[in-house]
């Protein structure tokens, strides 16, 4: 889990919108909260396989370079 602050509510909906395209593209979808109108919490595991996987620390390292 991660979690991220921004300056306001739009900037916090454009970041949440690159996790989405990033994710569709790499067919693994974070789950994404996103709360207090400028934070947003992202976690990733791998629910089939009851745990984290090579492709959630892919997808995280992805997401570190969003943001």
């Amino acid at each position: 889990m991660r979690e991220w602050q921004f300056d306001d509510f739009a900037a916090a909906m454009r970041f949440v919108n690159r996790v989405a395209d990033l994710a569709e593209d790499a067919n693994h979808h974070p789950d994404i909260l996103l709360h207090g109108w400028n934070k947003v919490r992202l976690s990733l595991t791998n629910h089939s396989a009851g745990g984290l996987t090579d492709a959630d620390f892919d997808m995280a390292s992805r997401l570190d370079r969003l943001g």
